[in-house]
């Protein structure tokens, strides 16, 4: 079946090769595989460091969303989008787990037994269905130690992925395996600057990784993927090198400054997938020591921000011009002066409405935002 399948992906490429069109490679995943804006800096889904290691002519289209199970990818509508591009000769990666095991959210749960690997069915009948390739992955580990022991906290998820490559007769990139190794050998320590372990932004997060950890993870993404099939197209890796990939150097407390709007403006679709065209200021991106993030937006005419559920509690302030707020399904105009608080948990969008410029200033605590 694999070669069967590494012949139609050679086949498929180089049609497409000769047509002048890309070759992609989709992500459809959580927030361990999912692309972060600069502001969010360090922070980095191993999605967004994939493409160094693929071979040439090939093109990542990450679609991973944080925050998503199988279920509510599906559900929430972002397998559709994948949908609508995917064409023969193209892979699709998918990576779940993290937020499958959530018991308390229906909204995402699925049992390791039965509906979970059914949703993940689903991906591969998908790819499938459009002539592209499946690769199911296993969840990364998360960095969990207890003492000198590393813990598993993916119980039975990573082995349904398994037996459902095995039963489709798809490849499979063993990533809760290869990563639990790594963090293994270099120990509770020493693991900590590959995930988001900042000290100065009082930061402890064991399942989101920093830029050197999704380089890692990115790079045993690749090394699995080739080990499973000889033919996938990425670079010749062995997990020893992405071993090798060095920690970041610990990030100082950076010193108090001035910033000036215009040498960090930005343009910037609208944010969670909305219309339209905005610039964005994220003053002090790159400052370290505190949880602040304190952002202005101007929202060009046309632009929206996408209806999205809040993971942190977060503060709007208007400036200048008018927009439309849905809070939870209640919609009301907006204007200068008014401040919008929206609370974790809640929902929201932001439309702008006339010829003026919507702008705004943003604010949120940093720590306070759910994984």
């Amino acid at each position: 079946m694999l070669k069967a399948v590494a012949a139609c992906i050679a086949l498929c490429a180089a049609t497409h090769a000769a047509a002048g069109e890309p070759r992609r490679v989709f992500i459809a995943g959580d927030s361990t595989a999912s692309a972060y804006p600069a502001e969010r800096a360090p922070r980095e889904g191993w999605g967004m460091q994939l493409q160094p290691w693929l071979a040439e002519g090939w093109d990542v289209r990450n679609h991973a969303q944080s925050g998503r199970s199988a279920r509510s990818f599906v559900e929430e509508g972002w397998l559709d989008g994948i949908a609508r591009e995917l064409r023969a000769g193209d892979v699709l990666l998918v990576q779940f787990g993290h937020n499958d095991e959530k018991v308390e959210d229906p909204t995402r749960y699925s049992d390791p037994a039965l509906a979970f690997p059914q949703w993940l069915a689903r991906y591969v009948a998908l790819a499938r269905a459009h002539g592209a390739t499946p690769v199911l992955v296993t969840p990364v580990a998360r960095r969990k130690f207890d003492g000198t022991q590393l813990l598993d906290t993916h119980g039975p998820y990573p082995q349904a992925v398994r037996e459902l490559a095995r039963r489709e007769g798809v490849a499979l990139v063993d990533l809760a395996g290869s990563s639990m190794d790594w963090l293994r050998a270099l120990g509770d320590a020493a693991s900590k600057p590959y995930y988001l372990h900042l000290p100065a932004q009082k930061q402890a997060d064991d399942t989101h990784f920093s830029a050197a950890g999704a380089r890692v993870v990115a790079c045993l993404v690749a090394a699995g993927w080739r080990d499973a099939d000889p033919a996938a197209p990425v670079k010749p890796v062995d997990t020893d090198e992405c071993r090798a990939i060095p920690a970041p150097a610990p990030a100082p407390v950076s010193p108090s400054t001035v910033v000036n709007e215009a040498d960090i403006a930005v343009g910037q679709p609208g944010p969670h997938e909305g219309a339209g065209t905005t610039t964005a200021y994220p003053f002090f991106a790159d400052a370290t020591g505190f949880d602040l993030v304190f952002r202005k937006r101007a929202l060009h005419p046309g632009a929206t921000i996408g209806g999205h559920v809040n993971d942190k509690d977060e503060i709007y302030y208007v400036l200048s011009g008018r927009g439309e707020l849905v809070l939870n399904d209640a919609t009301r105009e907006v204007g200068p002066g008014d401040a919008i608080l929206t609370r974790s948990g809640d929902s929201h969008a932001l439309r702008q409405l006339g010829d003026e410029d919507l702008v705004i200033f943003i604010v949120y605590d940093e720590s306070a935002r759910k994984p």
